[in-house]
């Protein structure tokens, strides 16, 4: 066997070596004894795959072991479905390598057989991730929009921070029930309770996230990066906001395979545009009322 051979097989071979532990490890962390059999069945494919492979070889390969490590944490970060879809992310092209090495089996099997398998897979956070969705998107703009008005409306950060506040606490929990009652009304499937719980939730992280610049900014310094200090917390609240939009929007489009940039783009222009539609409404009425004036 020529070198350059040798070493497409070994790279194929410590792959599937990875993959097996990887979902082996994903197996030992499910309750749900359905996804723990799938989960089970993919490695024992995988393995099975690294000893046809490892016959060819003629050598033994350990997994990659921060590969692994990185997998893991994923999956208990942000769920098992998104760490599988990201290692499958990373694999698109093997089908085609395998078919050209003549191992038209394995090819078939990775394109098809795993991928039914995987497709099998349901996770609970997935299941309500409409609902993390709109208690996020909407906190994003809503609260977005009212802190761009109230900090050009009052100036003042202890001010801006407790309208904020209120205003988004007493929001989540309105969200909170209204998809409880959406959720009794449409009859959706999965519990209506866990669906409000987890738009109540994501409203409520994301109000304290962008709140947070108002409450750790300390007011009596007055200005800071060339703006005024509530300028400068305004500006900290939507770089906050966008960071989120990507985070949320890159997990979606692995778990989803859709465009990132399509929806980031679109979600990033929905938060500027009302942001600086309440910017302006904020110092129109600022001057109207006479507050801070």
């Amino acid at each position: 066997m020529d070198e350059v051979r040798l070493k497409r097989l070994l790279s194929l071979q410590k792959m599937e070596s990875t993959e097996a532990e990887v979902y082996r490890r994903l197996a030992k962390m499910q309750s749900d004894p359905v996804n723990r059999t799938i989960l089970e069945g993919i490695a024992l494919e995988e393995e099975r795959h690294e000893s046809v492979i490892s016959k060819m070889t003629g050598k033994a390969v350990a997994p990659n072991k921060f590969q692994v490590m990185k997998h893991v944490i994923l999956a208990r970060i942000f769920g098992f479905t998104f760490s599988i879809m990201m290692m499958e992310k990373t694999e698109r092209d093997i089908s085609s390598e395998y078919r050209s090495l003549g191992l038209v089996e394995i090819a078939d099997e990775e394109e098809e057989h795993e991928q039914k398998m995987i497709s099998m897979l349901e996770e609970e956070r997935l299941r309500y991730s409409g609902s993390i969705v709109l208690g996020m998107s909407d906190a994003l703009i809503e609260l977005t929009g009212a802190l761009a008005g109230l900090t050009f409306a009052l100036k003042a950060m202890d001010l801006i921070a407790l309208a904020g506040l209120v205003t988004g606490i007493a929001a989540a929990f309105s969200m909170g029930a209204s998809e409880y009652l959406s959720s009794r009304a449409e009859k959706r499937s999965g519990s209506a309770v866990k669906a409000a719980f987890f738009t109540w939730i994501s409203y409520l992280i994301t109000v304290i996230l962008l709140v947070s610049p108002f409450l750790i900014l300390n007011s009596k310094d007055g200005s800071l990066i060339g703006l005024e200090i509530y300028e400068a917390a305004l500006v900290f609240t939507f770089t906050i906001g966008l960071i989120i939009v990507a985070v949320f929007n890159f997990y979606t489009s692995v778990v989803e395979r859709v465009s990132f940039k399509s929806r980031f783009f679109e979600m990033a222009g929905i938060l500027g545009v009302v942001s600086l539609i309440s910017y302006g409404i904020g110092i129109a009425l600022g001057i109207a009322l006479g507050v801070n004036a």
